[in-house]
């Protein structure tokens, strides 16, 4: 299994920033023993957050959620071989508010959503949100470390 550590998280970006020069040494490891191949996230944060995931396959680009994960759980967003090299996330923290996101923007909606596309988001009646960017280097398996923010401020002083 391949991790990478989303780096953004709006409400608390520069301490989030600062850890991850610590951080950084952990952030891609691998296995060759996986038996399966997912697109999985895991939720490091005392909060519950929202996930939604973009991708581009044979049909285009499509966006999907919303993924309910507690907090410190992790969840399979996609099952199966992973069809692109890059894949896109925005998550929010239902909790203690704040979001982690990006400047690839996808179409989105406040309830759970499929939608393919992701041109004129707001003339299709969609919203227009920032996901962030995770190169899965063309691994078969991924999974995303959503990290606490408060944890990695504590260790950055």
């Amino acid at each position: 299994m391949i991790e990478t550590v989303l780096p953004s998280h709006k409400k608390s970006t520069a301490a989030l920033m600062a850890a991850l020069g610590l951080t950084a040494s952990i952030m891609v490891l691998g296995s060759a023993s996986e038996a399966h191949a997912d697109f999985r996230i895991c939720n490091t944060t005392p909060s519950r957050v929202g996930i939604s995931v973009g991708y581009k396959d044979a049909s285009g680009w499509s966006t999907e959620g919303w993924w309910n994960l507690e907090a410190n759980a992790c969840e399979t967003l996609l099952r199966g071989d992973l069809a692109a090299r890059y894949y896109y996330l925005y998550a929010i923290d239902y909790d203690q508010g704040g979001e982690w996101g990006g400047e690839a923007f996808m179409c989105t909606q406040d309830q759970m959503f499929t939608i393919r596309g992701i041109d004129r988001c707001g003339d299709r009646g969609y919203l227009r949100t920032g996901f962030f960017e995770i190169d899965t280097h063309e691994q078969p398996t991924w999974t995303v470390q959503l990290p606490d923010p408060t944890i990695e401020s504590s260790a950055a002083r």
